[in-house]
């Protein structure tokens, strides 16, 4: 297997995992409070993440690369869950897929700037046209706008893509999960305090859909899914490999329709017909 198929089916293999990461936001913060779930999702993959730096006997960054792990960190560490968990206390899940349709083409622009890529007119063409397909599609499903959360969504993907290329450009060093390890491991001494100073007080209260989201946020979302995603972007280019981004909100939808058995229209199947297609555009004008 070539090195860019390698990176693809990796990527590919990451925003599955993503792909319930706001539902399971949503369902956490129902019984969390924002901060607390940010710093404790952190604080749990940060400890896994020391254990497997630990067990492999990796090497620490060097000067250099602290920078860039700092960016890392306040991107996806930081950023993303904290904008997130606070916008999902005012607007559903469903609501986020306006903006998730954004992150491909921030992820694309922040890899231009930051990665150094390079990409066809065509590539900006198709990521652009993938974007306003999937927030159009959101906006046709009757939602409500909310000013706040709107702003803090839109400020969570900027967040997002920056920490996305950075990271994806330091594992071409680094290696995938060196860098999101390194990035948690970073953040432990400011998010284990956090953590300890806004538990809660009382947890009995807490429902199970929320011990489910916190659980899947703390590994999937913030571990495992960049062990993945950060691999397939070093491999396949930060810009390419970030458009397959486009169908995470779908993945959502086929896993409410295949878990909760909520019915799936023809135009969520054309949308993303066409999605896809954009997405096979974009990769084949990424170089």
């Amino acid at each position: 297997m070539d090195k860019i198929t390698s990176g693809w089916i990796n990527g590919f293999i990451g925003v599955l995992i993503f792909s319930g990461s706001l539902p399971a936001t949503r369902a956490a913060v129902a019984g969390f409070d924002p901060l607390f779930l940010t710093s404790a999702r952190a604080t749990i993959a940060a400890a896994l993440a020391l254990a497997l730096l630990l067990a492999f006997r990796e090497k620490r960054p060097v000067k250099t690369d602290l920078g860039p792990l700092f960016i890392t960190a306040m991107g996806v560490v930081v950023g993303f869950p904290l904008l997130t968990a606070l916008a999902l206390r005012h607007i559903t899940s469903a609501h986020s897929i306006v903006f998730i349709g954004l992150l491909p083409l921030s992820t694309a622009i922040f890899g231009v700037l930051r990665g150094g890529e390079r990409m066809r007119p065509m590539f900006w063409l198709f990521s652009c046209l993938g974007s306003l397909l999937v927030a159009g599609f959101a906006l046709t499903q009757n939602l409500v706008v909310s000013l706040s959360g709107d702003l803090l969504m839109l400020a969570a993907i900027i967040a997002c893509g920056l920490g996305y290329a950075e990271g994806a450009r330091l594992s071409r060093r680094l290696g995938g999960w060196q860098v999101i390890c390194w990035a948690l491991v970073l953040s432990l001494p400011v998010m284990l305090p956090l953590t300890l100073y806004v538990f809660p007080p009382d947890l009995s209260g807490v429902g199970q859909a929320a011990w489910i989201g916190f659980v899947y946020v703390s590994l999937f979302s913030m571990l495992i899914g960049f062990i993945f995603w950060y691999r397939g972007l070093a491999q396949g280019g930060i810009a390419a490999v970030g458009q397959l981004q486009l169908l995470q909100p779908f993945f959502g939808l086929v896993l409410a329709a295949t878990l909760l058995h909520e019915s799936v229209g023809w135009p969520m199947i054309a949308v993303t017909l066409a999605v896809i297609l954009c997405v096979a555009g974009a990769k084949h004008f990424a170089k």
